[in-house]
Order: structure tokens, then sequence, then C-alpha cells
């Protein structure tokens, strides 16, 4: 969840610093609300577990907060999508070195579908950035088609995500995109992912993980799972933040570190201190790695962030 946009000011600087508290007391008020509809449709096992409460807490709150999330981080994630970022910086389309998302897509996290409208045709026809017919039609792999800096035809989407109380509201994401036949809902843990034989190792073109690793269990270990799922030449596109890094100071850093210790049950087990783009890069072998903070990114930022696209 990225903090406010800011520059190098003390109003800025204590604005940045204040977010996330006021991100945890926002979801706090959606736990009255969480508790009184499971006691009221005798949900008891959702009472009694806090893994499940917790997961029903975060999806009411998430679907709230997400769009708010989504115009925060739309003018990184958009160019990020079709290509258009390079070093941390978003560039033109005529400066992109690398393809935007296009073919069988694995969408890590989709929650309540902030980023799914991006995958459909429709979104191609308000860009622009869709590839020719002729060089459509003589490549048949629409991903390959798709020229640097634009995005390509998405032909399938496997969205994988276990919390079952987003599941209503992404599916209405996912029909209002126009994306019925398009977009599967896999409704499980990246862990139980090769069990469920919905999506055969090395079978994808893209990865996309936006703001959604933070949670997940066992990062490394599933980190490299999702790895194999990439076909050779396939890319993975990140935008997620992370642990503090050495160029900030380390009055940042024990911050963070103090605000990991009461973050994560309020924000659906979010971890602040994950060093995720580390693990992406250690994920195997890579022909391109293009992963970094943000051009301009302040040094005090509470929740910093990675920004960019590895090709396998």
């Amino acid at each position: 969840m990225p903090p406010p946009q800011s520059t190098s000011t003390i109003s800025d600087f204590a604005a940045s610093w204040f977010f996330p508290w006021r991100f945890m007391i926002a979801s706090t008020t959606f736990l009255p609300g969480t508790l009184a509809s499971a006691v009221l449709a005798g949900e008891w096992r959702t009472l009694l577990s806090w893994n499940r409460l917790q997961s029903a807490w975060f999806g009411r709150f998430w679907g709230w907060a997400g769009p708010l999330v989504r115009m925060s981080a739309e003018e990184n994630v958009v160019p990020l999508l079709e290509g258009r970022v390079t070093g941390g910086r978003i560039v033109e389309r005529s400066a992109a070195h690398a393809r935007g998302v296009g073919g069988t897509v694995l969408e890590i996290g989709p929650g309540s579908g902030n980023w799914v409208s991006i995958f459909s045709d429709r979104y191609l026809s308000s860009t622009g950035s869709s590839t020719s017919t002729s060089a459509s039609l003589s490549n048949p792999n629409p991903d390959t088609a798709a020229a640097p800096g634009s995005r390509g035809k998405v032909t399938r989407v496997f969205g994988v995500e276990p919390n079952a109380g987003v599941h209503a509201e992404l599916r209405a994401k996912i029909v209002a995109a126009g994306l019925e036949d398009v977009y599967e809902i896999v409704p499980v843990g990246i862990q139980d992912l090769a069990s469920s034989g919905r999506v055969p190792l090395e079978s994808v073109d893209c990865i996309v993980t936006v703001m959604c690793l933070c949670s997940i269990p066992d990062p490394q270990l599933n980190i490299k799972e999702l790895y194999g799922y990439l076909k050779p030449g396939g890319r993975w596109f990140v935008y997620e933040h992370v642990k503090c890094s050495h160029s900030q100071s380390w009055v940042v850093d024990a911050y963070q570190g103090f605000m990991n210790l009461i973050w994560p049950p309020f924000i659906g087990g979010c971890q602040l201190r994950r060093d995720t783009g580390k693990w992406i890069k250690e994920a195997g072998p890579w022909s391109n790695v293009d992963l970094t903070a943000p051009h301009g990114q302040p040094w005090f930022h509470v929740l910093p962030h990675v920004i960019g696209i590895l090709t396998k």
C-alpha cells in the first residue's frame, strides 16, 4: 500500500510516517461490521478462527481501500504493465526496452480486482497500445507480437486468490471488464497451486505481482515456485513494498521495524520487512533484470517500493 506521494518537506515527512497509523485506524472501523455479519449469519467457524476472521475482516476493508490504493499506485502500475518502466523511471513508448503484459498471465493476489480492467481488450482500445492486425496474424503468440512499451493481447489470466471473502467483488470486476471467458479465479494459495493442476509449469508468458507478496506464506519458497511457471523468455512485472534499504536512515529502518510489530494483524497479515526484490532476483536464472526503487522515491518512506520487469 503506497503512502502519499511526497517531496522532502517536514509536512510530507510527517504525513509519510503517520500514514501506517491512518491505514490501521481505517481498517479497525471494519472489524465491528465483520463480527456482526458473522454473528447474524451464524458463521461460528469464522468467529472461532483468527485466520478466517482476519480474511473476512480484510476482505471488507479492502473493498473500501482497494480503489483508493489503485488511485495512488496506477501512475506506476499502468506504465509498468505496458513495459514502460526502465531503471525505476517511467519512459515514453519509444524509449521502452520491454514488452508489456500479454498472452497467458498469472496474476498473484488480485484481491477485489483492482487491476483486472488492464487485462481487457477494452483497455487496449482506449490506450491504442494493441498490436496491429497484421502482426497478430503473422505471429500466433499475441504476447511475442507486442512491441516494446506496448501491451499485447491477453488471452488467458489465472488469478491466484485464496481469500474467498473477495471473490464476489473480483467476479464482478471480471464481468465489468468483459473477461468472463478469459479470467479464471484460482481459489488457492501459491503453495497449493501445483497440486491444483490449474496452471502447468513453464506455461505462462507473464507474472504480475502488485503489492501482494507482502502477505504470502513462506515468501522465499513461494517466490521460487512462481518462477517455475514462467516460460523461457517470460516476464515478471513487479511493484511491491519492501524493507528499508541501506540508503535510508537507520532511524527510518528502526521505525519500520517497530511498525511491523503492530501492522500485520490490521492489514491482513501484510509484512513490512520483506526483502522481496532480492528474493525475486534470486528465484532463478534471468536473462534480464530491471528491478529497483522508483525514481524520486523519498528516502524517508516507511513503505518503500521496488518496481520493474525481470525476463527469464
